[in-house]
């Protein structure tokens, strides 16, 4: 736990001495209209495969688009289509997406208590920490640290990304490596049951 919390001091800092562009929400809103097709026009999608935006932070989106547009985050879905987008577009609809309202999901009552648990208390078991240390007591993320919103989220799409890090399929959680360090502790019925209740996190 102590490692994470210094994690989060150093992603902070980090992230605190950064600029940012100013971005605006109707250029963003044109910008984005592709992405409708997967993601939803105001960014809730309704296939489990694909990522909610709304209601995401403008940093964490800015940062994942930037990742997916350098390959630093491989997503076979999002070839190409960053391509042709300026750091200005790419602020633009990180501002629109942030603007909307995530839906929410739907957890299996079978699976509430145990995800619920996962979530606010972590294993100590198997020395996984808590979700709620970094994405918050209500799944709302930390912004300033660049830690996504996970309430809502689609639970099929949160188990895919939690299998990714634990594999190392994908890496792109920083120097830290907290999300791999974390879901290399995980099994597949303990993903299950955290995915489920961060659908229904709202």
């Amino acid at each position: 736990m102590r490692k994470i919390f210094a994690s989060v001091l150093l992603v902070v800092g980090l992230v605190g001495s950064f600029g940012a562009v100013a971005a605006d929400i109707d250029a963003g809103k044109a910008a984005s209209a592709v992405c409708g097709g997967c993601h939803g026009a105001d960014g809730n999608s309704v296939v489990g495969n694909f990522p909610k935006l709304a209601g995401q932070g403008a940093k964490y989106l800015v940062k994942q688009m930037n990742d997916i547009k350098s390959g630093a985050r491989p997503v076979v879905e999002m070839t190409g289509l960053l391509d042709g987008l300026s750091a200005q577009d790419i602020n633009n609809m990180a501002a629109y997406f942030a603007s909307q309202a995530m839906t929410g999901g739907q957890a299996k009552k079978d699976l509430v208590a145990k995800g619920e648990e996962l979530y606010r208390a972590g294993n100590p078991a198997t020395n996984v920490a808590a979700c709620t240390a970094c994405h918050g007591p209500t799944g709302a993320g930390i912004e300033l640290a660049v830690f996504p919103a996970l309430a809502g989220q689609q639970a099929d799409y949160v188990a895919k990304q939690l299998k990714s890090f634990r594999s190392g399929e994908r890496s792109n959680d920083g120097d830290a490596r907290i999300m791999r360090s974390v879901s290399a502790r995980l099994s597949d019925k303990e993903i299950e049951a955290l995915a489920s209740y961060i659908s229904g996190l709202h």
